[in-house]
């Protein structure tokens, strides 16, 4: 995309779109320092949705603005990946499931998808930020891991659906699709694109629960020493998790 001019036009757009929403929330926090109240995560899965592959880029860069206003550190890089998959994936994920189908089609089998493309990208979006603060040591996994998906999913089920309902007809039309925009874009097989969901989909299952197990104390690793399994448990998480996460980022680049 990056040798398409129309598309980075997206891109900033989409990142500009992300931080003006999110700069004004930021006096809302819900974990101080961390995350607050988002209602601008809506904008990531309409712009995904959109633009695609510019969609992705342009929430990570959005979110790095954003961070600028409510205090800079170590973490914002992982909140950086974070973002880039979470503006990225719900139109792949999409496109496995339900090919070229309009995503504003109000079907409960397109319903269905919708739900499950957001849910993909939100959980990987927690995992990474979940697992990246607990590696250094700021914040446990339990709480981002959690706090994440459910703010994502919040605005991606109340605010993203009415925006993409009212906008995609009008970008459609007007030929401004990303698939308008940059035609060269070949999609590989849909065998190996849906190998690369399944394999997403293992990899940030496992990723959320041993997380969620490790970090609340709940599942002790047996493989490991006592000094790995004490709180904060940023040892352990390390060694349990990263697997997992590594086996998700492979899997999206399969799709």
């Amino acid at each position: 995309m990056w040798r398409n001019t129309r598309m980075v036009v997206l891109c900033a757009i989409s990142a500009a779109l992300y931080a003006a929403v999110l700069v004004p929330f930021k006096v809302v926090p819900l974990i101080p320092g961390v995350t607050e109240l988002r209602p601008a995560n809506a904008i990531p899965i309409v712009c995904s949705f959109l633009f695609g592959p510019a969609a992705g880029w342009g929430s990570a860069i959005g979110n790095m603005i954003g961070d600028f206003f409510g205090g800079v550190g170590p973490g914002d890089v992982f909140g950086f990946v974070a973002n880039l998959f979470y503006g990225y994936l719900p139109y792949k994920v999409w496109n496995v499931i339900a090919g070229r189908q309009s995503p504003v089609a109000r079907l409960p089998g397109a319903i269905a998808i919708y739900v499950a493309s957001c849910l993909a990208a939100s959980v990987l979006c927690a995992d990474i930020v979940g697992w990246g603060d607990n590696l250094l040591g700021l914040r446990p996994f339990s709480i981002l891991g959690n706090v994440i998906v459910f703010n994502n999913m919040a605005s991606a089920l109340v605010l993203s659906p009415l925006i993409l309902s009212a906008v995609y007809p009008r970008v459609a039309r007007g030929r401004m699709l990303y698939t308008d925009v940059m035609p060269e874009f070949t999609e590989r097989r849909w065998s190996v694109r849906a190998l690369g969901l399944a394999i997403l989909v293992v990899g940030e299952g496992g990723a959320w629960l041993m997380g969620n197990l490790v970090s609340t104390g709940y599942w002790t690793p047996g493989f490991l020493s006592a000094a790995m399994t004490q709180p904060p448990y940023d040892k352990a998480i390390a060694i349990v998790v990263s697997p997992f996460i590594l086996l998700a980022v492979f899997g999206v680049g399969l799709m």
